[in-house]
């Protein structure tokens, strides 16, 4: 098993193919895509097809250290998983300055026992001890309030809320979606030492 870090809880490791029905289970979730991509769930084809593929597929393409995750338990071999890739999310500023984005994706059964803040939390502290990071960005909807809720306990804060002209809008998109930041010098003078 290659595992990127360790928290206190936590194993996060590299995706394999083994993981197709946990990814298929993952994305096929209602409530977990409510507010991602088109706000609906994805079908097994696609996941095979595209998603995991496309996942496997930035561990050679991406610098060491980056990517998407399976975040792991002691007990749970999947729980959802975290990534940490070079900005590309609309509204996002992209390429150099553009920092490295933030995301996280959990089962429901792992929603609310703090999986996801930890696991972010460990993420934005390889972002910037390992990784050389300037900056780590996360953007949601604005009526998500879970997922803004880990960006700010793993230390990101709000800097602006953009409204897209989406070709699907999904409920809660009139409100806009919301983009976070960390800075290195931010997160240098708030890091337990």
């Amino acid at each position: 098993m290659d595992i990127r870090l360790r928290t206190a809880r936590l194993a996060l490791r590299r995706l394999s193919p083994a993981d197709l029905p946990a990814v298929t289970a993952l994305c096929g979730d209602p409530e977990v895509m409510r507010y991602l991509e088109d706000g609906r769930p994805m079908s097994p084809a696609q996941v095979a097809d595209e998603v995991l593929p496309a996942l496997l597929r930035e561990y050679e393409r991406l610098p060491a250290g980056l990517g998407c995750w399976a975040v792991a338990s002691g007990t749970e071999p999947f729980l959802g998983w975290a990534a940490l890739r070079p900005a590309h999310s609309v509204g996002l500023e992209t390429g150099p300055g553009g920092g490295l984005e933030l995301g996280y994706r959990l089962l429901p059964a792992a929603w609310g026992r703090g999986y996801a803040t930890e696991a972010a939390v460990g993420l934005v502290r390889a972002a910037f001890t390992e990784l050389g990071a300037e900056r780590v960005v996360g953007t949601t909807m604005s009526v998500n309030s879970a997922s803004r809720r880990v960006l700010e306990r793993a230390g990101l804060r709000h800097v602006r809320t953009f409204f897209e002209d989406w070709p699907d809008p999904i409920p809660g998109s009139e409100h806009g979606d919301v983009v976070y930041e960390l800075t290195r010098a931010e997160w240098s003078g708030s890091a337990p030492s």
